[in-house]
């Protein structure tokens, strides 16, 4: 599966919406099989700050821990806040 996040917006801001947008996939998550792969896609997101990626992405990697790849991920925006997520939730 693959979920691009460019979806929910450019600009990925703020806990709250963070949470909106990983409780508005939930029923997308249901789908998927035991063993199929997780493909997080930040190509077309400008902003990403480590408050909205923690509410989406670190549930992700808790739930489906090795099952999870990051791709597209050069833009600094994203590299300083996935660095960041690393440092503190150990992702």
């Amino acid at each position: 599966m693959q979920i691009s996040l460019k979806k929910f917006g450019t600009t990925l801001i703020s806990r709250p919406a963070g949470k909106e947008a990983f409780l508005a996939f939930q029923p997308t998550l249901k789908e998927i099989t035991d063993n199929e792969k997780i493909e997080i896609d930040f190509s077309g997101v400008v902003v990403l700050t480590p408050s909205w990626a923690d509410e989406f992405i670190t549930p992700l990697t808790n739930q489906y821990k090795e099952r999870i790849k990051l791709v597209n991920t050069e833009n600094p925006s994203v590299k300083a806040t996935l660095e960041t997520l690393e440092k503190a939730r150990q992702i």
